[in-house]
């Protein structure tokens, strides 16, 4: 297991207030956590690994730029068709005795992510997947998940589908810091694109969301390229440790030193939860996270 490290990060500009009430008014007991789930979204390219990020609008635990994924909702319970690993064999992997609360992970993964991109972790059996996700009538089916006038297991079940659960690989555990008024604990899963579906932005909230070369991202981090390139008031100038959590920043440095989908995707990882902790850096507030340094180039590490 590679020995972990003192990073530090920027703090995000929307966490500065809290972050400075925190400190003012004395630690105090954190808000609850709400349970969430994201994917990342996985292609190789000829110039590395690309990811799918999105713009969210708003204040957004999981960062202004992040993987497709949100709260977990409590539809997330019900019945559905379900192809892979059992939800028992789901917590192992996560490392939680809680099963159901996995289960709920699994499902809200896979709904999320239809949800922001279209894509579709699921099929009328265990050898095949939804096709041709593109037309106008998923476009609408995604729209009526997303505004709970459907629910995602619902219209799973009207079209004959099962949930391809075995198409998802369980990645890291997030904890957002103590003072964030906001909070998730993320489940990350990474997966692949299945064959013939492309990714695409939801029409109703969709602004900005597009594959991304890792490695790219990585090197032009300093930089306000990305945050320039969704021209949001919330991005314009930001480099993207000012757009990003400190989770999806290492994340993304994971890929950019990985050897592309199968490499990244077949690493063992160990359960663990990461979490950023609010510091003073000679009067400049950080987030502090104890984590592996990977360098792109070099082999991957993760704990």
């Amino acid at each position: 297991m590679p020995q972990l490290a003192r990073r530090l990060f920027v703090l995000p500009p929307e966490l500065e207030g809290a972050a400075r009430n925190w400190l003012e008014l004395g630690e105090r007991t954190p808000r609850a956590a709400r349970h969430a789930s994201s994917v990342v979204l996985l292609r190789d390219s000829p110039t590395g690994l690309e990811t799918w990020l999105g713009y969210r609008p708003g204040s957004s635990p999981l960062g202004v730029v992040a993987f497709p994924g949100g709260s977990l909702d409590p539809s997330d319970d019900d019945p559905v068709g379900w192809v892979g690993p059992t939800p028992q064999q789901w917590a192992e992997h996560m490392g939680t005795d809680d099963v159901g609360l996995a289960r709920r992970h699994v499902v809200g993964a896979i709904r999320e992510l239809f949800e922001e991109t279209g894509v579709l972790l699921a099929g009328p059996d265990a050898s095949s997947t939804v096709e041709a996700n593109s037309t106008v009538d998923w476009m609408r089916a995604r729209e009526a998940v997303a505004a709970q006038e459907k629910s995602f297991t619902e219209m799973l079940s009207k079209r004959g589908l099962s949930l391809r659960t075995d198409l998802l690989k369980p990645l890291v555990n997030w904890l957002s810091p103590d003072f964030a008024h906001a909070r998730f604990n993320t489940r990350y899963f990474a997966a692949t694109v299945p064959v013939n579906q492309q990714p695409s932005i939801l029409e109703s909230k969709g602004v900005w969301g597009r594959w991304v070369t890792a490695a790219e991202a990585i090197t032009l981090r300093e930089t306000p390229a990305l945050g320039d390139e969704i021209g949001q008031p919330n991005t314009v100038g930001l480099t993207l440790g000012q757009l990003l959590v400190p989770g999806s920043e290492i994340m993304l440095e994971k890929m950019a030193a990985s050897n592309g989908c199968i490499a990244y995707l077949s690493y063992k990882r160990k359960a663990h939860v990461y979490q950023a902790k609010l510091v003073d850096e000679g009067g400049i507030l950080m987030l502090e996270v104890e984590a592996a340094r990977t360098i792109a180039g070099e082999p991957q590490r993760e704990r």
